[in-house]
This record gives structure tokens, C-alpha cells and sequence, in this order.
């Protein structure tokens, strides 16, 4: 019995060792939930939860009464209130030269941001689009409206 549990061990210390490699990279984690908010991840509906994290190339879909707070790894802080759909584009961040782009979508409904590390890079490192505008930030807080399209 004792060589079963050490190869036991052995095939979940490898699993876990390798784990990081398989999943996508963690872009952010979700910190506050309320109401009905769920996540689009490659077509899979998932519930949102506070200490979920987000990928890139999710879509965070808030309902009627949702409400959801997201911290980005650069420390941006996003809020998406009812109605809304915030598409995370693309996400990149080097913690120790805190080089990377940020670039999401907000499809609909309203989205307040209080900027990161990253907005302290140069010009498109951060960008938020809407259905009429594309946003370049550089170090400020602020919030988009973006109607109530009707895009999934």
C-alpha cells in the first residue's frame, strides 16, 4: 500500500507542477459579484464568484441587477455595472518591468476604470473600445457608457 500512495503522490505533483503550463493566463481576478453576472469562456457560460479569475478572450456579462469588480494583475480596477458586456481582448504583464498592453471591449453598458500600472506606458498600451470609440489611456480614472447594444 505504501508504493501505491507514493505514486499517487508522485502523479499529483507532476499534475500540479504542470498545471500553470496548461491553463491560460490569469489576467485578473474577480473581487466583488453582485446580482447575476456570469463569464463566457470559449463558449462555456460559468457563474461568476468572487476569487475567480479572468482570461483573456473572456466575456464578463453582467444582468439586469449585476454588478461585478474586477482587479487586473497591474492593479487596474474595473467595475462593470447592470447590463453590461466587457470583452477581455488581450492582457499582458511583466510584474518586474511592468511592460504590457491591456486592450478590452465594452459592448454595452457601463464600465468605470481606475487605471493600473500599465496606463504609465507609452501611447495604445492600454486601450478600451466601445461600439463608436476606441479609448487610449495614460494614468487616470474614469467611466464609458457604452448604451445598450445589442451585441453578444
Amino acid at each position: 500500500m505504501g508504493k501505491l500512495w507514493k505514486l499517487l503522490l508522485m502523479v499529483f505533483l507532476t499534475v500540479v507542477i504542470a498545471l500553470p503550463s496548461w491553463a491560460a493566463e490569469e489576467t485578473g481576478l474577480i473581487k466583488i459579484v453582485k446580482g447575476a453576472v456570469s463569464i463566457d469562456r470559449k463558449g462555456q457560460k460559468i457563474t461568476a464568484a468572487a476569487g475567480m479569475p479572468v482570461v483573456a478572450g473572456d466575456k464578463v456579462i453582467t444582468g439586469d441587477d449585476g454588478s461585478v469588480g474586477i482587479t487586473l494583475r497591474d492593479n487596474t480596477l474595473l467595475s462593470a455595472g447592470p447590463k453590461s458586456l466587457l470583452v477581455i481582448n488581450n492582457f499582458t504583464f511583466d510584474a518586474s518591468t511592468h511592460a504590457g498592453t491591456i486592450d478590452t471591449s465594452l459592448k454595452r453598458g457601463t464600465l468605470s476604470v481606475v487605471s493600473g500600472k500599465l496606463a504609465k506606458n507609452p501611447a495604445n498600451s492600454v486601450q478600451f473600445r466601445t461600439p463608436a470609440a476606441i479609448l487610449g489611456v495614460r494614468g487616470t480614472e474614469f467611466v464609458i457608457d457604452a448604451g445598450s447594444g445589442k451585441e453578444e
